[in-house]
């Protein structure tokens, strides 16, 4: 019997209420199609409402009116979210820094590892990420804000086993998910074989199905039963209820504005040699410094943000292939893209699924990770998932800072306009940004400094004007930028005074220059 129905009778079976799980990743792999006939249902009929969304890193176009969760922001429609990262769809991360609807956000490897919990109808998750960080319940065990907080919900508590401490993330039931794939026969198999990234919509629908919710999957094209290729069905059809045809406009592989980009799955390969160099900036300085810490043969995960100028530094440099970048998504291999379209690589090695790699991380695979700094205290402690009354959530960020053992937070030492002159191996700060992200304590754990400490990692905070490094007291300023002042530019500068290295030495000239480094991955 087929499965196929029609987005306006799939949105019919979602009840007032519900707890709904939602496919996607930031840019890549939403439902649009179900999405929008769900705003346009609740706009026109008023229902359903009061939803509970469930998701990894909530989908979206960073615009107000776009794509993702940002279709359906409508007040009324949600009343909480659970989620490990909730910026990309702007409406829905302020309606959260607002308090409109509850916040509860987690660390993405655990967002799928309790789904797969759920689908195997285990206790949740037991495990040690999270400890002394936001996550912990002794802080404020991932519920983000007053609404999560005096909800009585507890997601996450702290257990004891054989004398070491845990974190157990609870499971929960999710009565319906609406997620994609590239492809589905009449059955409900289906195939994800256009998808940049898997993300964790197999586990979603496992998790669902297993516990007597409905799995609605929406896909580009459907065939009849036998046609599709079996090395790419992902999901098979005994975990699906319903599969529903998209417009073409509704599925695009990516937010970015193009429909399909082939070099992003394999089909064909991008001349990367042919990409122009990056400017001059403190982006380049940072992923130049981040660069020198990286040995040949190493496997490197690389955050949002700044951190993927070092990919694009081995690239300029030739010495690409001397690593593997990997990140989070499950993308190995390649150079990540950038904006909106993070979380895919232009010729990638490897597509797996986010929770198969975070699985990985957690053992202890990488040999380091290079990460946003958003502000760091006195102590080492790490924010980038709340600032002000603006909250988005850790993604994989702690999962991989707790399992690393190399870990460079990279990012402009200041945040704001910054006016400087570099180009002749040297670094002036002319006029400096005026927001302090070096604090006396920062706003939000979502590193731990103290849990690096206890597992011995070694830790660096690389911006472009200086170095600092996790101490047994608190950080240290290892390096400067040939032309910055200590006193002026960066002690100044900073909430606490930091201890100075007695070796403090200069950063390599060669970074703050135009031309080529002409630097290699491998000792030679």
């Amino acid at each position: 019997m087929s499965k196929v129905i029609s987005s306006s009778a799939a949105i019919s079976l979602i009840r007032d209420n519900s707890v709904i799980g939602i496919g996607g990743f930031g840019g890549f792999s939403a439902p649009d199609e179900l999405l929008r006939e769900m705003a346009k249902s609740y706009l026109t009929h008023g229902t359903p409402k009061g939803l509970h969304a469930v998701c990894g890193v909530s989908p979206g176009d960073l615009t107000e009116d776009g794509w993702g969760l940002s279709i359906i922001k409508a007040p009324g429609l949600l009343s909480s979210i659970y989620a490990s990262h909730v910026g990309m769809p702007p409406a829905i991360g302020r309606a959260v820094s607002s308090n409109e609807i509850a916040g509860y956000t987690v660390p993405l490897g655990v967002y799928g590892h309790l789904l797969r919990a759920m689908a195997g109808k285990t206790p949740g998750v037991i495990t040690r990420i999270g400890l002394h960080t936001f996550c912990d319940p002794r802080l404020e065990g991932c519920r983000v804000n007053e609404l999560a907080k005096n909800s009585g919900r507890e997601v996450v508590s702290l257990i004891n086993i054989d004398g070491t401490e845990y974190l157990h993330y609870k499971p929960f039931r999710i009565d319906v998910c609406i997620i994609r794939g590239s492809y589905a026969d009449e059955y409900g198999n289906v195939s994800l074989e256009e998808e940049a990234l898997y993300s964790e919509q197999a586990a979603m629908a496992a998790a669902v199905h297993n516990n007597g919710g409905t799995v609605i999957v929406q896909v580009k094209g459907i065939f009849k039963r036998g046609v599709l290729d079996p090395r790419h069905v992902a999901i098979p059809g005994a975990l699906v209820d319903y599969v529903v045809l998209a417009k073409p406009e509704n599925h695009p592989q990516c937010y970015d504005g193009s429909p399909f980009r082939p070099e992003l799955i394999g089909d064909v390969r991008a001349r990367l040699d042919l990409l122009k160099p990056m400017a001059l900036t403190p982006r380049k300085i940072c992923g130049r410094r981040a660069a020198s810490e990286i040995k040949g043969g190493s496997y490197i995960n690389l955050g949002i943000g700044m951190p993927d100028s070092v990919a694009d530094i081995a690239n300029e440099e030739g010495i690409s292939h001397q690593v593997t970048f990997s990140i989070e998504t499950g993308v190995c291999g390649g150079l990540p893209v950038r904006g909106v379209g993070f979380g895919a690589a232009f010729n990638p090695e490897a597509i797996l699924s986010i929770t198969d790699t975070l699985d990985m991380y957690d053992g202890g695979v990488l040999d380091a990770a290079i990460l946003g700094l958003g502000e760091a205290d006195e102590e080492g402690n790490v924010n980038v998932s709340k600032f002000g009354t603006r909250c988005t959530g850790p993604g994989g960020f702690i999962d991989i800072t707790q399992s690393t053992k190399k870990i460079c937070f990279i990012g402009t030492f200041t945040a704001g306009k910054l006016e400087y002159k570099t180009g002749d191996g040297r670094l002036v700060i002319e006029k400096d940004a005026e927001k302090t992200k070096f604090r006396k304590k920062v706003q939000q754990v979502t590193f731990s400094a103290r849990y690096a400490r206890e597992m011995g990692q070694e830790v660096l905070y690389i911006t472009e004007r200086a170095v600092f490094r996790l101490g047994a007291d608190g950080v240290e300023l290892v390096e400067r930028a040939p032309g910055v002042d200590v006193e002026r530019d960066i002690l100044a500068r900073m909430d606490f005074a930091p201890k100075i290295s007695p070796k403090l030495k200069l950063m390599d000239e060669r970074i703050f220059t135009d031309k080529k480094m002409r630097i290699s991955f491998i000792d030679e």
